[in-house]
């Protein structure tokens, strides 16, 4: 049994190894590379991505990137292709496939098989003398010195030098495509990711009332507008044009320096230069302006015009937070 103390030098041993085994990797970033992004920018088919064992997992995480950012890929089990899935690949798809040996029996039956589709084969491989580097069209060379693992046994390092690989190809394909985060909203419209990039101001204030009082009005008018539509303050407006703000803490803090309040108006007591925000922004963009200026609250505009109030648990029940 290990002591706490060891455990904790050998997962440290472990971070360390596969740093640098990433860092060494920087250092094959070749031509080899340039040509095989360049490959894919000017191909009109799609990435099929192969592998086995550990090798196909990181394959799998690989064209899941590359789907999310624009790149059009689909992964085919090394196994599964040998019987009956190369149906799959169509004439003008590229190949990549994964191994750190290349040498595994399933690759060098798959590797003649892809060579008959006439489609380039791109191997991101441990062993640049190996089976299956001798037959790629482009080598991308992911060799370790040894994996983290105990005895130099469980794929560590190696996998984790593939998966850098392909996180590699995925950012120099977005950028040379000029992929936004625009771009990047339409393939994530769910969940908190996706929201923070295309839900709108708009697409939230709209589900409240629009609370408002005129700048001459009462404070009785002023406390059952904020009372009754339950955002914790009010617009003020004089006729049109957008004045003021009066919160709850305003109210706290008229009752607390103020004997009589029956003669004061909403003017008298309205926070002035209110923290705006127009319709059409992001969301997220509300968050952070609540966020900075410590409030729950912000009134918004449309084409400059007062149309309402978003309020913070309208981004709470959404789950960007």
């Amino acid at each position: 049994m290990k002591s706490n103390i060891e455990l904790k030098k050998i997962a440290e041993a472990t971070i360390h190894e596969e740093s640098e085994a990433i860092t060494s990797l920087a250092d094959r970033i070749d031509d080899n590379f340039v040509e095989c992004v360049n490959l894919i920018l000017q191909s009109k088919g799609r990435v099929i991505i192969t592998g086995i064992g550990k090798s196909a997992i990181i394959g799998s995480k690989i064209v899941a990137t590359f789907n999310s950012t624009g790149t059009p890929s689909i992964f085919l089990h090394a196994a599964d292709a040998i019987h009956g899935d190369l149906g799959i690949i169509q004439k003008e798809d590229l190949i990549i496939c994964i191994s750190k040996s290349g040498e595994t029996p399933e690759i060098k039956v798959l590797v003649p098989l892809l060579k008959l589709q006439g489609s380039s084969l791109i191997a991101i491989v441990g062993n640049t003398k190996s089976y299956l580097a001798r037959q790629a069209d482009i080598i991308l060379d992911t060799t370790v010195e040894k994996e983290a693992s105990p005895n130099n046994l469980a794929p560590t390092s190696s996998t984790t030098a593939q998966m850098v690989m392909g996180d590699a190809l995925a950012v120099c394909l977005m950028e040379a495509r000029g992929f936004t985060t625009h771009d990047f909203a339409r393939f994530h419209p769910g969940g908190a990711l996706g929201k923070k990039m295309y839900l709108k101001v708009s697409d939230l204030y709209k589900n409240n009332q629009a609370p408002q009082v005129q700048i001459n009005d009462d404070i009785r008018k002023v406390i059952v507008e904020i009372s009754s539509k339950r955002l914790g303050a009010t617009a003020v407006l004089d006729k049109d044009e957008l004045k003021g703000i009066i919160t709850d803490g305003d109210l706290r803090r008229m009752l607390e320096k103020n004997q009589n309040v029956g003669e004061l108006v909403a003017g008298n007591i309205m926070s002035i230069n209110p923290k705006i925000i127009d319709s059409d922004t992001l969301a997220v963009k509300a968050l952070e302006m609540m966020r900075k200026n410590n409030i729950t609250q912000l009134l918004v505009t449309d084409k400059g015009k007062y149309s309402g109030v978003i309020h913070l648990h309208d981004i709470l029940r959404e789950g960007i937070i």
